[in-house]
C-alpha cells in the first residue's frame, strides 16, 4: 500500500498548474501563492536518489522562488531523510496516514439543520473555501482558492461543502482526482460554532461515500492530532503506514 500511495502523490503533483521533473523528484507548484504547502516536490518510487540530485532539487527550487519541501511515503524511499538532513533540512511532522475501503466505511448523520451539498458555483465555492480557511486558522486566498476547488473538480476531484438553513457555510473538505484507483480525502474543516456535533465525521463519510461511488477503490488520508483520528477512525478509517514532511 505505501508503494500506491506514494505512486499516486506522484502522480498528482504531475497535474499542477507548472510541474518540474528533476532527477527522481517531481514538484508540484502552484502560480498564485507561494505557501510551502502547496508548492512541494516527491520522490518517484524505486527511483535511486544521490546527494547532487538533492542540490539541484534545492536549486530548482530557489530559481523558483519557493522554500525547498518535500511530502513522501517513508518506506518509499528510505535512504532520503538522511540525505535531506545532510543538506540541512529539517523534519517538519511525522504522520501515519489512513485509509478506508467501501467495505470498512461507516455512515455518518448529519446533524440537525445543516445539509451537505457538492459546490457547483464559484459563490458556493467561495463560501466553502472562505469557512475552511477560517477553521484552520488561515487567511482566505479568495479568487485563488476559488480556482483551485473548480480546477480540481474539473480533472474529477471531488468537493462537499456543509450548509446551514441560514445558508451560510459551516464548512467542508475536499478530495484529489483519482490516481490508479485512489483519492486523498484532505481540507476537512468545521468552523468553531458548528463543533462537536458530528459534522466533520458526517462531511469525511459522506465525501468518501461519493468516492466510491464514482469509482474509486481507496479513500486515504491523514490525521494530525488525536480529535482528527478520532474522527476518522469512527467513519472507517485505518491507519496504515506513515508520511514525512521535511523543508529546508
Amino acid at each position: 500500500m505505501d508503494l500506491r500511495i506514494q505512486r499516486s502523490v506522484v502522480s498528482n503533483l504531475r497535474t499542477r498548474p507548472e510541474v518540474l521533473e528533476i532527477g527522481p523528484f517531481v514538484a508540484g507548484l502552484q502560480p498564485d501563492t507561494d505557501s510551502p504547502y502547496l508548492n512541494y516536490a516527491s520522490p518517484v518510487p524505486g527511483a535511486p536518489i544521490t546527494g547532487a540530485d538533492v542540490t539541484a532539487l534545492i536549486s530548482a527550487f530557489r530559481a523558483a522562488g519557493r522554500k525547498p519541501r518535500l511530502e513522501y511515503v517513508c518506506s518509499s524511499a528510505p535512504d532520503l531523510e538522511e540525505l535531506l538532513l545532510t543538506a540541512g533540512f529539517t523534519v517538519e511532522a511525522r504522520h501515519q496516514y489512513l485509509i478506508c475501503t467501501p467495505e470498512s466505511l461507516t455512515a455518518w448523520p448529519v446533524p440537525e439543520g445543516l445539509r451537505l451539498a457538492e459546490p457547483g458555483t464559484d459563490p458556493d465555492r467561495a463560501a466553502m473555501s472562505e469557512a475552511v480557511s477560517e477553521a484552520f486558522g488561515e487567511s482566505w486566498a479568495g479568487e485563488a482558492d476559488v480556482a483551485r476547488i473548480r480546477r480540481a473538480q474539473e480533472r474529477g476531484g471531488v468537493a462537499l461543502a456543509a450548509f446551514a438553513g441560514s445558508g451560510t457555510c459551516a464548512g467542508g473538505a475536499q478530495a484529489s482526482a483519482p490516481q490508479d484507483g485512489l483519492s486523498e480525502v484532505g481540507g476537512v474543516g468545521v468552523r468553531e460554532a458548528y463543533r462537536r456535533r458530528g459534522l466533520a465525521a458526517a462531511v469525511t463519510a459522506e465525501l468518501t461515500r461519493l468516492l466510491f461511488a464514482r469509482g474509486r477503490e481507496i479513500a486515504w488520508l491523514e490525521a494530525s492530532g488525536d480529535d482528527s483520528w478520532r474522527v476518522y477512525e469512527r467513519v472507517g478509517f485505518v491507519p496504515t503506514g506513515h508520511r514525512i514532511y521535511i523543508s529546508l
